[in-house]
């Protein structure tokens, strides 16, 4: 036994080396594929959106596009900061035929009252009462729901499109035009808006989750719109209510992250889900380093959740799609993973500067390998984010010392990472949610520009 645990451990040794080399490799690879596909519009879509602004056209120059029904959720929980802007921003957009139902899910700051004295017709506030109210998000939205198929249904479950927005949400003035531009192809059960954080000039901490955003919006979106395999947020997304009849009365489920899990279901469920980058929703960045942890252990847990859906994506789901979301459903467990590859990097430098200092002569090449898979990714999304800044007057120096800022920024996620796992494993799913932020004046209007816009 003892002549063969130094040849065992050579073999665990070199079984994990090949691992994690093996797992650098198809993250990398993944992203430059994504990153390829995302710099063009599908043939098909992109004939599809010409071809109805073009029938849109009148004599006039205006465009008429086919107006289904918008009804607008806005799920609230003590939302009296922010949620009166969000309603007076909505009812700013130039889009007619739209209809805002707030959800009151048991507030204790007079959120509903406040939406009442704005007065519109358009507006109308749904109370929820303890002990119905605050049992997450998603039955917030299933008990809307209802609400919505006895209000505002007068023919065909086609014609209407439920709109999610969050309580500090901003659409694009134009937003609602880009959905209904999208909703023309009878194929669209689902919409996501890009998403953009709206304080991002006044915090480093939101600004890199605003270059998470984009991130995710330019390469990983778009790039999914190839694959069949956009996804859903919970700030900006908008569904037919056909598409939402198909997953059942309750379409929306009990998972912390109720919009993953919806994404995943409407692709397998035979509608297409369109990702449009031509508008955006602003919401409030976390600056406060406890609470952004709180709230991506939430999306952390929610996500490791989601591996229930495992053996509906290999049955319902095709092809490239399948693909995607399984890889997508196994994302987690890739950052846990991770995680431990970057304490080994870790130990592996200090023991190489322990043994320089000793005088023992090191080789430093496999450092600048390292710095290239670590950082060369992260260079070309700060190229891509600044194209979009730049109209904010943001440089690219800026944008390659917030490239090198942003490795380390996604390092971050290792904490809510393991922090989940430890709450999954004790069986513990209640949350309190994020709180607001008093909103300074140049961050209660959406800017102008969108993320579609910009490049």
């Amino acid at each position: 036994m003892t002549a063969a645990s130094p040849r065992f451990v050579q073999v665990l040794d070199a079984i994990g080396w090949w691992g994690a080399l093996l797992m650098v490799f198809v993250t990398v690879v993944y992203g430059l594929v994504l990153l390829v596909l995302s710099r063009s519009a599908p043939r098909k879509r992109a004939a599809r959106r010409r071809a109805v602004l073009k029938a849109a056209e009148t004599t006039e120059g205006s465009t008429q596009l086919a107006r289904p029904r918008m009804v607008i959720l806005i799920p609230c929980l003590n939302e009296a900061e922010v949620i009166v802007a969000s309603v007076k921003a909505l009812l700013a957009s130039p889009a007619p035929d739209v209809h805002i139902l707030v959800i009151d899910d048991g507030s204790e700051d007079g959120t509903a009252d406040l939406v009442e004295s704005i007065g519109d017709p358009r507006v109308s506030v749904m109370r929820r009462v303890l002990p119905n109210a605050r049992l997450g998000k998603g039955e917030a939205l299933n008990a809307a729901l209802d609400l919505v198929r006895q209000r505002y249904v007068t023919g065909s479950a086609n014609d209407v499109v439920v709109g999610v927005v969050d309580a500090d949400g901003r659409l694009d003035p134009h937003a609602i035009t880009e959905a209904r531009i999208s909703f023309a192809d009878p194929e669209v059960g689902a919409v996501q808006m890009g998403v953009r954080i709206n304080n991002r000039r006044r915090s480093l901490l939101a600004r890199m989750q605003d270059m998470e955003f984009v991130i995710f919006i330019e390469v990983f979106q778009r790039g999914r719109r190839h694959l069949g395999s956009v996804g859903m947020g919970g700030n900006g997304q908008f569904v037919r209510l056909s598409a939402l009849d198909a997953l059942g009365p309750n379409p929306w489920s009990e998972s912390l992250t109720e919009d993953f899990d919806l994404g995943i279901r409407l692709n397998a469920s035979g509608w297409v889900n369109e990702f449009c980058r031509e508008a955006s929703v602003h919401q409030q960045g976390v600056t406060n380093f406890g609470r952004l942890m709180r709230q991506r252990t939430r999306w952390f847990q929610g996500n490791l959740q989601a591996m229930s859906l495992y053996k509906s994506v290999v049955r319902g789901h095709r092809g490239r799609a399948r693909t995607d979301t399984l890889f997508q459903i196994l994302t987690p467990y890739l950052v846990l993973t991770a995680s431990l590859l970057t304490v080994s990097f870790i130990i592996a430098l200090g023991m190489s500067i322990y043994w320089a200092i000793r005088g023992v002569p090191q080789h430093w090449e496999w450092l600048i390998l390292a710095y290239v898979l670590a950082f060369g990714p992260a260079q070309a999304y700060g190229y891509i984010y600044w194209r979009i800044e730049r109209v904010n007057k943001f440089s690219i120096f800026k944008a390659i010392g917030c490239s090198h800022i942003f490795v380390f920024y996604g390092m971050l996620g290792y904490i809510p990472g393991w922090w989940a796992v430890g709450r999954a494993m004790s069986n513990r799913t209640n949350w309190a949610k994020t709180a607001r932020e008093a909103e300074e004046p140049q961050d209660a209007a959406a800017p102008a520009v969108a993320v579609g816009q910009a490049t």
